[in-house]
Order: structure tokens, then sequence, then C-alpha cells
């Protein structure tokens, strides 16, 4: 069962892409699941490992999320072609 805690935690972290969203017209971001990596970097090093030592790790997920509201607000317009790649439009 995952600590009551921990999932607070997690929701802080996730949050600033969420509110992202509601105002950005174009998001583009890592996914979301980077954050557990980084997590076990960050233990890793308290733990005293050195940061050199650590393999290098890169975002393979990314998420293109569209929010036409957002666009229509700052009066841009969002070509079809683009809208078809996003993984997610907010309408």
């Amino acid at each position: 069962m995952d600590d009551p805690k921990r999932a607070r935690s997690r929701k802080r972290l996730i949050r600033p892409r969420v509110s992202l969203q509601n105002v950005a017209p174009v998001l583009y971001s890592t996914h979301t699941d980077l954050y557990r990596p980084a997590a076990v970097y960050v233990d890793k090093i308290l733990k005293g490992a050195k940061p050199a030592d650590l393999p290098v790790q890169q975002a393979t997920k990314f998420e293109f999320i569209i929010n036409l509201k957002a666009a229509k607000q700052i009066g841009l317009t969002i070509p079809v072609r683009v809208l078809e790649r996003a993984n997610q439009v907010i309408k």
C-alpha cells in the first residue's frame, strides 16, 4: 500500500504540469513517469553515491498537449496537422 505522505508529495510534483495545462496554449513536456527515476537518483546521492558514477538517463516518453481555449484567448490558430499530432487536445 502506498504511503499517504508519499502520495501527497507525488501530487505536488505533478501539479505544476496540470496547472500549466490550464493556461498554456501548447505544452510539450516529459512524461510524468520521469519523476520516479529522478527520486531514485536523489536517494542514491543522499546515501553517498557520486553523481558522476550514476548513468545518464534521458526521457523516452513525451506528451504534446494543446489547449484550444488558451490558444483562442491569445488569438493563436493551431493548424489541423499540429492538432492531429497532439497526445491530448483540451477544448
